[in-house]
């Protein structure tokens, strides 16, 4: 494969292999990481008009030769997994126990995502057809995408939730993509679903993956530093009164 122009979608270029869009409406994070055999799409949008559009999008970006053949979903919220369904025929991976609640929360799904201003009509379509990971991730767990590059999915969590994953992409600077243990773009947001207790430690997990000189990528906002994630780490531990 040659070399991707991510200009021609309006993605945001963090590596040559590796680039990522802010949808509209939540300022949600959607990242796509490129190999040789394989493309993982990184959390799939809010409904399935938004995950057909990123399907276009990343078509249009891989040309007709490639297609996404892997998602990874951080977490179990409507803005992140509600579009999965319009991409056919992919391998999906979520955090261990992700799946049960999935496939018990289809309603609290629909009404999340209504409450939060998607047609009523969109969010119903949109979970009657949701996708429940066929692979469960519970410690990491290496995906080969061709031409060597191999991304760890890693189960960081509880803190946002209890089932929490990043992506890590090994490269100079490798990238993490955090789904919303890390928000840039506003403070956290701790649902009835969120681990207060955990957060910080998972956080200490992502720098553990990451190191000093990794982009963080958050669920929401602007790509991010080490120094960032730890100020965040310490605001939350301070908000929640945990170490």
């Amino acid at each position: 494969m040659g070399d991707l122009d991510w200009n021609v979608v309006g993605w945001e270029e963090l590596s040559s292999r590796v680039g990522r869009v802010r949808l509209p409406g939540w300022d949600c994070t959607t990242g796509l990481v490129v190999g040789e055999d394989g493309a993982l799409l990184v959390d799939a949008g809010s409904s399935l008009r938004e995950g057909a559009a990123l399907r276009a999008a990343t078509r249009r970006l891989l040309g007709p030769h490639a297609r996404v053949t892997h998602i990874a979903l951080t977490h179990p919220h409507f803005d992140h997994v509600l579009g999965a369904a319009a991409f056919a025929g992919v391998e999906v991976y979520g955090a261990a126990g992700i799946d049960t609640v999935l496939a018990r929360g289809r309603d609290e799904l629909r009404a999340d995502a209504v409450a939060h201003g998607v047609p009523p009509g969109e969010a119903a379509g949109a979970a009657d057809v949701l996708v429940v990971p066929h692979h469960r991730v519970s410690g990491e767990w290496t995906l080969s995408l061709g031409g060597g590059l191999r991304v760890l999915l890693a189960n960081v969590g509880p803190g946002h939730t209890a089932h929490d994953l990043a992506v890590l992409v090994p490269g100079t600077p490798e990238i993490v993509f955090c789904g919303d243990l890390v928000e840039e773009s506003g403070e956290p947001q701790a649902g009835p679903d969120a681990i207060p207790r955990h957060w910080p430690a998972a956080l200490d997990r992502l720098l553990e993956l990451g190191g000093e000189d990794a982009v963080y990528v958050p669920g929401h906002g602007a790509a991010v530093n080490a120094e960032f994630v730890r100020a965040q780490r310490a605001e939350l531990a301070a908000r929640f009164g945990v170490s």
